[in-house]
């Protein structure tokens, strides 16, 4: 299945606010019953295993509402993890009121060098061609003190099917459209590594994992 990289209606400034906010609702469930807060955790788990670190700082990347990374935060707290969480999204309209949160561009993210322990994304390295998914993390890597966590679809024929099949679980049409956009845009792991490879320093490296239903898992990980 080859990569198509078809425009999405939620990342234009025209789409409806109310379209907007149906379609953050939609990805929300999606997330939440498909495999997205359950991919994030298992990243963030492995990077506590890895560092022995219980209170992390983390700055979601593509936010919207934030769902994803709060949601983590909740069960994590019950092993006794914090996470000290800060939103950004390029779309005012996408924040929800009352999170910490700041408008900002993801390929020049406004804080300094090591502002955050981990720097996360989910559902945005697709909307990203090739080259801007490499500015993209090496931006990542100089706000980040320890990794960069990637949350994203797999593109296959088989996971177009199911999104085809989820559509009665969408309420928005923008949900429809771009739900079909993402899986025809997504990357696959050889993909991802390739592209990743001109990012790193020579003591960075990148570690990539599946996840359910369609989902990858990638970590970068500083020296």
């Amino acid at each position: 299945m080859q990569r198509v990289d078809t425009p999405e209606i939620l990342d234009s400034d025209a789409c409806p606010p109310a379209e907007v906010e149906a379609s953050l609702r939609d990805l929300g469930r999606i997330n939440r019953w498909f495999g997205g807060v359950a991919t994030s955790r298992a990243l963030i788990e492995q990077v506590v295993r890895v560092t022995g670190r219980k209170n992390l700082s983390l700055l979601e990347v593509a936010a919207g509402f934030g769902e994803v990374p709060h949601l983590v935060a909740r069960k994590m707290a019950t092993q006794g993890v914090t996470l000290d969480i800060t939103l950004l999204d390029r779309a005012k309209t996408h924040l929800i009121n009352g999170t910490r949160s700041v408008v900002g561009d993801a390929l020049a993210i406004p804080f300094a060098d090591g502002a955050f322990d981990l720097i996360s994304c989910n559902l945005f390295v697709h909307h990203l061609d090739p080259e801007s998914v490499c500015r993209f993390t090496k931006e990542a890597l100089r706000v980040s003190r320890c990794a960069v966590l990637i949350n994203d679809l797999i593109r296959h024929p088989l996971h177009l099917a199911l999104v085809y099949a989820g559509f009665p679980l969408m309420r928005s049409h923008v949900s429809r459209v771009d739900g079909v956009a993402s899986v025809r845009r997504a990357y696959v792991s050889e993909e991802i590594r390739e592209i990743l490879a001109p990012a790193l320093a020579s003591d960075q490296r990148i570690e990539i994992s599946r996840h359910y239903l369609f989902r990858m898992g990638v970590t970068v990980w500083k020296a």
